[in-house]
């Protein structure tokens, strides 16, 4: 199709140069190696009407005046050349049938320029034509090679080399195309203005790999040493391919973190750092690095490279795996529960790697999980024990955090064992131990007296809680013989415990009844009875021997005698001061009696209406007692 076209052109343009008008017709350029020839077509007319019986013609170099005395190539009239082209051109037209084409042989390089014909019919008629035809000496052929050459679509290259030399015709072979292909000659071909080209096609599909390749053509000429050779780097357009990235990268929190991303494209492409659909740095290049300084859990996370060009884009992931220690575990709270309810208490915490989690108690293990961030301890019914102070413990090889939290089991009061009742001297002291949740109320009950106190009473009672125990203390003053019943009852909004307080220490409290007044009693009677025995003896001693019975000795003065002067009136007095202190809730100390009395009162016998002083103490003994 190309060769028609090219020949229809041409004959139009010969048609034309056989018209009326001074015109002509040759390629505006022409190639052809070095050291080879080239025949430049030329046609041209001049007016019918002139007929000129010879017609001759010159071709200038670089010039069409012959005023500048350019230097002449051809002439017909005297074949006086430059000497730059003796012998090396001729004419193959003839001039009578208007061709003027010409003839150059052993070209080199100072003949390529301008070429310019005139014609000469003689007389005035003379004619330089602007019409004129650059000559190029090439060394290389040309490879032609499409403007977008795209990866997976097929490509046509071709080598052309100038076949205007009759006298030389090139041969074409391919150079480095081992993989793209067999190539196809063509031959030769016209071009559109005359000249002529030998052509040669490859055929092939290009990758991303041949982007780059080296493709050469080779022109040689047989019988000759002439051999040319022209190369072409193919440029292969391709899609962005990422050929290099980080794996998954590990780091320890606070220090320093490079993401590299490179990619493979043509043309290069547009590399995106991003994060969670945020762009953190983007550049046209091959390769792209992301730092980070000082790395926080929080950039802990996956990090997507994007590279794009106009044909395509590609993407790659990796992974930020920062490495801490646990943070401080949380738990639901401080728990609440009534005793025999389940309870389930949820830690957790968040670390890199997973943490072994450790919930205990007073250094009891309750549970523990191994690469858990969370850890669940269910108590199915619960217990006073369980109450108290959990720890929940987190632990990687990067560090340790635990968090407190409280159990509270509210359950119903309990009287422990060791409440009991105790005397010292004359003070009775009552203990209550309560184990409750809540805090309960305690009040301690005489049901002889019909008295309640309460801790309301400190005077009487003093209460401390410790943790879950209620420790209340009831004292009784002026209380030196057994007390009374003494019944703790403790309370709160689960129930009511009550236990009568049992006494303690039988051993002492023998002595607590004989008490002070009761030593000083016994010391009474144990003088008595020794005096009795005493004058019992002189008696006898008096009957048997007449030496007693003088005037000399002074009489014997028995214990009888003895009397308190006021002790009835006295008595009853502090029996009723007693009493009444009783009736008041126990208050203030018991009442002191004045026991002064000599040794020589012992010997006085008393009088029937009166209190001797054994029997009074022993009846008041009796009466702090009771």
């Amino acid at each position: 199709m190309i060769f028609l076209t090219a020949l229809s052109l041409f004959w139009i343009m010969i048609s034309a140069s056989r018209g009326g008008q001074w015109g002509a017709w040759m390629p505006s350029s022409i190639s052809a190696f070095e050291g080879t020839c080239v025949s430049i077509p030329c046609r041209f007319s001049f007016p019918d009407e002139l007929r000129p019986a010879v017609v001759h013609g010159v071709w200038y170099f670089n010039s069409p005046y012959p005023k500048n005395y350019p230097p002449v190539v051809f002439k017909s009239r005297t074949q006086v050349v430059h000497e730059s082209f003796q012998g090396r051109s001729r004419l193959l037209g003839d001039l009578g049938l208007r061709n003027c084409t010409l003839l150059l042989s052993n070209l080199s390089p100072e003949l390529g320029g301008k070429y310019y014909f005139r014609g000469d019919l003689g007389g005035y008629n003379q004619y330089t034509f602007s019409e004129h035809s650059v000559l190029d000496i090439i060394n290389t052929p040309n490879i032609v090679v499409p403007p977008e050459v795209m990866a997976g679509t097929e490509v046509e290259v071709s080598c052309m080399v100038p076949d205007n030399c009759p006298e030389l015709h090139p041969e074409l072979s391919w150079l480095g195309h081992e993989g793209l292909g067999e190539p196809t000659v063509l031959g030769r071909l016209r071009e559109e203005e005359g000249t002529w080209v030998q052509v040669s096609l490859l055929h092939f599909v290009p990758t991303r790999e041949t982007n780059g390749h080296r493709l050469g053509c080779q022109a040689s000429f047989p019988n000759t040493t002439l051999q040319f050779e022209g190369y072409a780097s193919l440029d292969i357009k391709y899609p962005p391919v990422i050929v290099e990235i980080n794996s998954t990268v590990e780091a320890i929190e606070g220090s320093h973190v490079s993401l590299f991303c490179g990619a493979d494209s043509n043309p290069p492409p547009l590399l995106t750092w991003m994060r969670d659909g945020t762009v953190l740095r983007e550049a046209v290049a091959e390769s792209l690095s992301l730092e980070l300084d000082e790395v926080t859990p929080a950039e802990d996370g996956v990090y997507l490279c994007l590279a794009e060009n106009t044909y395509g884009q590609d993407n790659r992931t990796v992974g930020l795996s920062v490495m801490y220690a646990p943070w401080k575990p949380t738990v639901n709270g401080t728990v609440v529960a009534v005793e025999g309810e389940t309870v389930s208490i949820l830690c957790s915490t968040q670390s890199n790697p997973d943490p072994i989690l450790t919930i205990f108690k007073e250094k009891q293990i309750l549970a523990t999980v191994i690469y858990e961030s969370e850890l669940q301890l269910e108590l199915p019914a619960v217990t006073p024990e369980d109450d108290g102070e959990y720890w929940c413990v987190a632990e990687n090889q990067y560090g340790q955090r635990a968090t407190a939290f409280n159990l509270s089991v509210e359950f119903a009061p309990v009287i422990l064992l060791e409440s009991h009742c105790a005397a010292a001297r004359d003070t009775v002291q009552c203990l209550c131990v309560v184990k409750a949740n809540p805090e309960p109320s305690v009040a301690f009950e005489l049901p002889l007296r019909n008295v309640t106190v309460n801790e309301t009473e400190r005077e009487f009672v003093y209460s401390e809680r410790s943790g879950l125990l209620l420790t209340s203390i009831l004292t009784l003053r002026g209380q030196a013989q057994a007390p009374p019943r003494v019944i703790c009852t403790s309370h709160n909004l689960y129930g009511t415990k009550s236990l009568e307080l049992p006494f303690q220490g039988a051993h002492r409290l023998m002595w607590a009844k004989i008490g002070p007044v009761g030593a000083v009693v016994a010391f009474a009677i144990l003088i008595a009875i020794v005096c009795y025995i005493t004058q019992t003896r002189r008696k006898k001693n008096v009957t048997e021997s007449p030496s007693f019975s003088g005037g000399d000795n002074p009489p014997v003065v028995f214990s009888s005698d003895f009397r308190i002067s006021g002790a009835p009136e006295k008595y009853e007095s502090e029996r009723r001061l007693g009493s009444e202190r009783r009736l008041l809730g126990l208050r203030g100390e018991p009442p002191e009696l004045d026991l002064s009395y000599s040794h020589s009162d012992l010997g006085k016998r008393p009088t029937k209406d009166s209190y001797t002083l054994t029997e009074e103490l022993a009846e008041y003994a009796e009466i702090r007692v009771k």
